[in-house]
């Protein structure tokens, strides 16, 4: 097989399992009634990711010493965090995020 087909099939590959990764579950759910204490507990799982990102990119991991705070990524948060709470509106905390890091960045 040469190199082309064989990324070829490889992207298609990832494609598929990754199309089956997101819409199985959603198939296999409406058939189901998850109990409440599971669907609260998953309830969690996207404040969860976004929290373990936001960590991730306001800590700057320095070598032999203890981490550091980003600070223009930290200022930044504050209003995206303020719309996010005021809005419960993922577009809206993101459109702000993104608007208070440019304002930032330009000053």
């Amino acid at each position: 097989m040469s190199s082309s087909n064989y990324i070829l099939f490889t992207i298609i590959g990832s494609g598929i399992a990754m199309w089956l990764s997101k819409v199985l579950p959603f198939l296999l759910l409406k058939k189901f009634n998850l109990p409440k204490l599971i669907a609260e507990y998953l309830s969690f799982v996207p404040v969860v990711i976004m929290s373990s990102l936001w960590f991730s990119e306001l800590f700057v991991q320095k070598l032999e010493s203890l981490p550091s705070i980003n600070w223009s990524n930290f200022w930044a948060s504050l209003p995206g965090l303020l719309a996010a709470i005021i809005s419960k509106n993922l577009l809206i905390t993101v459109i702000v995020g993104i608007i208070s890091m440019a304002i930032i960045r330009l000053i």
